[in-house]
This record gives structure tokens, C-alpha cells and sequence, in this order.
């Protein structure tokens, strides 16, 4: 009876590891399936976010707003406001982290919105700290005519050492062809 119940448990214990086996077996080709679906699924969600973007802001009628700091050190900023044709469009509250970010050289995208063709008037009033930590507001207007490309402008703060000031600059970006 004992040697009986040997061979029972050992046929279960084998009926067991083959049946670990069988499983391992085919967990592999479906984890490796499952890692080609997650990957086929990055992509489409990729090419998604690119159609969707093409289709929101056509090139026709895209303009986009980025920011940069030169290196922070005559202007602490706090916020940006911006206005376009004299209409309030946009702004951004900096928090330490983001401006930490910007002082090492990070180009913040700002503001992406359609406009229409013709003659433009961007205001951009900047917020913050000044020299001898007092408050500062400052701001820099720029006339632009919207053609048929998008328009790209950066938004920068440099500081400007000959008077220790900052100095407020929007400049075109070049775009490649």
C-alpha cells in the first residue's frame, strides 16, 4: 500500500511539472506577442497624435509660441501673458522646477493656436522679479504678417550685462524646407 501511494504521488508530482512545463511553453510566445501588440500599438498611438496635430493646426494657420531664459540672473520670471491682436490668448505660471529647467537651456513650448491669414500684433508681458528682487513687468510687442506656413516664434529673455537688465526678444524661428 505504501509503495502504491509512492507511485500515485509521484505520477501526480510528474502530471504537475508537465503540466508547468506546457504552460511555460506557451507563455512565452504569448508574452512575445503581447509585447509586438503593445509596440503596434505605441506606433498607431504616435501616428495618431501626428494626424490629430496636422488636422487641429494646419500649417495654413499654425502658430506656435516657445520660451527661453537666457540665465535668469537680472529677471526671476513668474508668469507670461499673451495677447494677440490685443485679445488675451494665452499665459503660463512658472513653477522653481520648470524655471531650473528653462535656466539650463530648455525650450518650453508655450502656445500652439490657428489664426488667420494676414497682419498679426503679438504682445507678450512678462512677470516677475528684477533687479534688487523688486517686481517687474515687462512687455515686447512684435508685428508679423501670417502667410501660408506656420509661423514659429520664440520668446526669449536674455540677460543684457552692459546695464544689468533683462532684455525681452521675440525672434522667428527658420523653418527647413
Amino acid at each position: 500500500m505504501k509503495s502504491s501511494g509512492v507511485v500515485l504521488l509521484l505520477a501526480l508530482c510528474g502530471t504537475t511539472l508537465s503540466a508547468q512545463a506546457m504552460q511555460q511553453e506557451t507563455a512565452q510566445p504569448l508574452q512575445q506577442d503581447m509585447a509586438q501588440l503593445k509596440q503596434q500599438v505605441i506606433q498607431l498611438n504616435r501616428e495618431l497624435f501626428l494626424l490629430e496635430q496636422s488636422l487641429l493646426f494646419p500649417p495654413e494657420t499654425q502658430l506656435s509660441l516657445f520660451l527661453s531664459i537666457d540665465t535668469g540672473q537680472f529677471m526671476q520670471i513668474d508668469s507670461v501673458e499673451l495677447l494677440l491682436d490685443d485679445e488675451p490668448v494665452g499665459g503660463h505660471l512658472y513653477t522653481p522646477t520648470q524655471l531650473e529647467a528653462l535656466k539650463r537651456g530648455a525650450i518650453q513650448p508655450l502656445l500652439q493656436l490657428n489664426i488667420d491669414a494676414g497682419q498679426h500684433q503679438l504682445t507678450a508681458v512678462f512677470v516677475g522679479k528684477g533687479p534688487d528682487n523688486r517686481d517687474y513687468r515687462r512687455a515686447v510687442n512684435y508685428s508679423f504678417e501670417k502667410k501660408a506656413e506656420s509661423v514659429l516664434l520664440e520668446l526669449q529673455v536674455n540677460d543684457r550685462s552692459s546695464n544689468y537688465q533683462p532684455e525681452f526678444v521675440i525672434q522667428p524661428w527658420e523653418q527647413a524646407r
